[in-house]
């Protein structure tokens, strides 16, 4: 009896993995990997807690918002053949900015320009492990050239502007890159200069990020 019901179990299962791949085809892009989604219960923890990461930065930094000021989530683009994810964009009059989110956990070693990052965990049985883990600086740079190019191709040449945002605190630099608050965030995106845009200009930008 056990036998049928496990057997029933992974059929169910299989059918509606399936079907989610057929609707996620059938819309002509995957779909993100959401709490309470089928593909959230397949996504490794460490993919889970990176989720969860960005979700807490974009609600901690829409508390800081003005009037004016657009954020957007998750903002697919693509280069010359080259995509990106950008994690979180804001986009108002003083420019546009990207963040990288990152919650790694432990003890990171690594320089600025290195490509990878090494990552060192103690368990509570007094166990380390290492991995390597990206070097958000690097995706940054990387972003704010396919970004810049990318909102170029549509008639909006801006300057743009990112940062890595590290929210276990444990950046193993000091880089203009890097922001450690919530303040540092208010004031990058907040700093008027030469390069501002106008209230036209935004809109365009909004309307194609949306």
């Amino acid at each position: 009896m056990i036998y049928y019901v496990l057997a029933a179990i992974a059929a169910v299962t299989v059918i509606a993995v399936i079907w989610a791949v057929i609707q996620n085809r059938s819309n002509g892009k995957s779909k993100r990997k959401e709490p309470g989604t089928l593909q959230w219960i397949f996504t490794p923890e460490y993919k889970r807690a990176g989720v969860r990461g960005e979700q807490s930065a974009a609600t901690a930094i829409s508390t800081i918002l003005r009037d004016g000021d657009h954020l957007f989530t998750n903002v697919p683009i693509k280069y010359d053949g080259k995509p990106a994810e950008l994690d979180i964009v804001i986009v108002n009059t003083c420019g546009v900015f990207i963040f990288e989110v990152k919650n790694y956990s432990g003890y990171i070693v690594g320089g600025e320009d290195d490509y990878e990052w090494r990552k060192y965990k103690t368990t509570f049985a007094g166990n380390t492990y290492e991995k390597t883990v990206k070097n958000p600086i690097k995706q940054v740079r990387r972003q704010i050239y396919l970004l810049a190019h990318y909102l170029d191709y549509y008639g909006l040449g801006v300057w743009v502007k990112g940062y890595a945002i590290l929210l276990q605190g444990n950046s193993p630099v000091t880089s203009e890159y890097v922001l450690t608050s919530l303040d540092d965030v208010d004031r990058a995106i907040h700093k008027t200069d030469r390069r501002g845009l106008n209230a036209e200009t935004v809109k365009k930008i909004a309307e194609l990020f949306s």
